[in-house]
């Protein structure tokens, strides 16, 4: 006994552990916790995630749906995945919404001062523009979309609506902060028009306090008038904010005026970009792992989500490369428009149906390129339960908990198949200094950060093929 423990001293935890069966006797190989570590190895030392990711920022730069960028990104990671191997790689069709954001938005408050204070801001996804005598009116400031909903249509006709509602910094999941924000920017123009407004400015959705506005979707429902609406920094908001508090107190309030030059074009053919895997078992039960292949037209939507794409498409290289032959079938979808439309896991979800394929499991990774902390899934409590055991497996490399939660937007339209739905959980603290914004481009990803995820998604991905025969 001592001789062995001599041998492995100085042995990681994760060594160890590759070397027990779960603690029934030393010298018994886990095969489950030798292909992991052979896969994270793999992914540390020689992954191609980060290489790829660059190639997608680099040579296709942003990829709003329907843009130049949406289709070199296409083809780019077409070539990819047929350099991998796989059995089938292949183009599905799908009709996309052609939103243009046009020349730079440029703005200015007017507070009767000598300079004019000028305005970081973006417009929002969908909105319509002002055209290029821009939109003039006085600011009113609400906090939440209650405020705005209870307030007498007298106080904002002919306004400019100014929706100022921080992050609450309470919540430890980033996320939590987004959902109890994102009503202002998906519906602020849609009620604000209702009260007679002219347009609408939305403070930033991110932690931050910095210079850089963050743009996203929004809509405007069945409304018979359409107001542009922009999102301003987080630095722009609070100077708004002390200066209508200032100048409330000498009875004065300043104006805003802004001009943007948005186009909603004709929809557009655009694809889903597809790669199959065949499984021993049978090649029509599939297990699904994706992201979504556009971005906004800012920055290079290096996190969102090229980095759930990178991750994606990487898990199955990770598994070929170290020599596994999966069970069940294996399939990576990057679908096409999630930002503004989610046309393309409507069309997947559409035609899987169709198509009488069974779609087993869908996991999707759509919240940035960090460390790896959780993975979340929609499956019942007992379920998730079940899966417990796994950790001892996933906890050497950082991913600690299987817990309840969303799996994501994409992979969510194949909910009513009965598909068991997962989403990678990175470190969330990040993430929304990039989401949306110029700053989201391939240098504010982390190598290694990014080699993890991919490789925690192929940890997944072969302890769900290992489950026994398909259902």
């Amino acid at each position: 006994m001592m001789a062995i423990a001599l041998l492995l001293v100085g042995l990681p935890r994760q060594s160890w552990a590759s070397m027990t069966n779960g603690g029934e006797g030393i010298g018994v190989v886990d095969s489950n916790a030798k292909l992991i570590r052979q896969v994270f190895d793999s992914a540390l030392v020689s992954g191609r995630a980060y290489p790829m990711l660059r190639d997608l920022c680099k040579k296709a730069g942003h990829r709003l749906s329907g843009s130049e960028g949406a289709a070199r990104a296409v083809l780019l990671m077409r070539d990819y995945l047929q350099g991998l191997g796989l059995d089938c790689v292949w183009l599905q069709p799908v009709m996309v919404p052609r939103w243009v954001r046009g020349a730079a938005e440029q703005g200015q408050v007017l507070t009767g001062d000598a300079e004019p204070y000028r305005l970081r801001m973006l417009a929002l996804g969908g909105s319509v523009g002002t055209g290029p005598a821009g939109i003039r009116g006085e600011i009113i400031e609400f906090g939440t979309l209650k405020e705005l909903e209870e307030a007498d249509s007298l106080q904002v006709t002919g306004r400019v609506v100014f929706l100022n509602k921080p992050f609450d910094q309470r919540f430890v999941s980033a996320f939590g902060s987004y959902g109890g924000c994102i009503d202002i920017r998906f519906d602020g123009a849609r009620l604000a028009a209702a009260k007679g407004a002219v347009g609408v400015l939305i403070r930033s959705l991110t932690h931050t306090l910095d210079t850089f506005p963050h743009t996203g979707s929004m809509q405007y429902g069945n409304a018979s008038v359409k107001i542009p609406a922009a999102a301003v920094s987080t630095v722009d908001a609070e100077w708004i904010s002390k200066t209508l508090l200032r100048l409330k107190k000498i009875g004065k309030r300043p104006k805003v005026e802004f001009t943007t030059f948005c186009l909603q074009l004709p929809d557009t053919l655009s694809y889903n970009v597809i790669g199959d895997w065949y499984g021993s078992d049978r090649p029509r039960a599939w297990m699904v792992v994706g992201g979504h292949l556009d971005s906004w037209d800012v920055g290079e939507g290096a996190h969102d989500d090229g980095a759930g794409c990178a991750h994606s498409v990487e898990a199955l290289r990770l598994l070929k490369a170290v020599g596994y032959k999966p069970k069940r079938s294996m399939r990576v979808v990057l679908f096409m428009n999630e930002e503004n439309g989610t046309r393309g896991a409507t069309e997947y979800a559409r035609w899987s149906a169709a198509s009488g394929e069974k779609q087993l499991i869908g996991l999707e990774s759509d919240r940035g390129g960090f460390a790896p902390r959780e993975f979340s899934s929609e499956a019942t409590a007992e379920r998730i339960q079940g899966l417990q055991p796994w950790l001892k497996w996933l906890e050497p490399y950082g991913v600690y908990a299987i817990r309840k939660g969303g799996s994501g937007v994409d992979v969510g339209f194949l909910r009513p198949q009965g598909t068991e739905l997962y989403g990678l959980v990175p470190e969330s603290q990040r993430y929304f200094d990039y989401h949306h914004a110029a700053t989201d481009v391939f240098e504010s990803v982390n190598r290694r950060e990014l080699e993890l995820g991919a490789a925690s998604m192929a940890a997944l991905l072969y302890l769900l093929d290992q489950e026994g025969p398909v259902k």
